[in-house]
């Protein structure tokens, strides 16, 4: 008798900010509980993937979300960062996913099972899509966190993404602590205010 075939989907969010984790979701989706309004989170309202989000964690048959913080971003580069996430978001799952849909156009090699890379796979692929909305979901709520934690940045208005606001408060204050310090911006931030503090005769960053 051959086993019941469970289809991952598997996306991320975060890969392009200077600042906060890349997050990475898998999700199982239960083919006997289908889930309306499912589409890439990226075309949603912010209310809508809110809305959602409980409801995949409800009816899917597995659901995982794993962090890779700014630090292992900075020691592998975001490309294998976000790779290794991947792969640990499917192996967190609860049930051993059969195949992983990936949305994009890489497989991470350290995978131990079939997998696929399909580009714009989360508005192809109803759990490409919920594994979007998940990682999205995710990442906005920690960057909001982070704007308390690090008032002055504006981590709940721009998420970490490189704006122009945040690339004026960056310069003006500094890197913080979650800030990418491989990311070309960051290392220019870190590099002015060394020249700051040196010309105020203070090297303490």
């Amino acid at each position: 008798m051959s086993r019941t075939p469970f289809v991952a989907g598997v996306d991320e969010a975060g890969r392009g900010p200077l600042a906060g984790p890349v997050v990475v979701a898998a999700v199982i989706l239960n083919p006997e509980r289908p889930i309306p309004g499912l589409a890439d989170s990226k075309t949603l309202k912010a209310s809508v993937r809110e809305r959602l989000a409980p409801l995949i964690k409800m009816h899917a048959l597995a659901w995982s979300v794993i962090e890779v913080d700014h630090g292992e971003i900075d020691r592998l580069n975001i490309l294998q960062a976000t790779m290794m996430g991947m792969t640990r978001a499917v192996l967190a799952l609860s049930l051993p996913a059969s195949e992983a849909l990936i949305d994009g156009n890489r497989v991470p090699q350290s995978l131990c099972l079939p997998a696929r890379a399909i580009v714009k796979g989360d508005a192809k692929e109803a759990c490409i899509s919920a594994a979007s909305i998940l990682a999205k979901t995710h990442r906005d709520a920690l960057m909001r966190a982070y704007a308390e934690e690090f008032p002055g940045y504006g981590f709940d208005q721009h998420f970490g993404y490189p704006t122009p606001d945040h690339l004026q408060r960056l310069n003006e204050l500094g890197p913080c602590r979650i800030h990418r310090r491989s990311f070309s911006p960051v290392r220019a931030a870190m590099q002015n205010a060394l020249a700051l503090n040196f010309e105020s005769g203070s090297i303490d960053l």
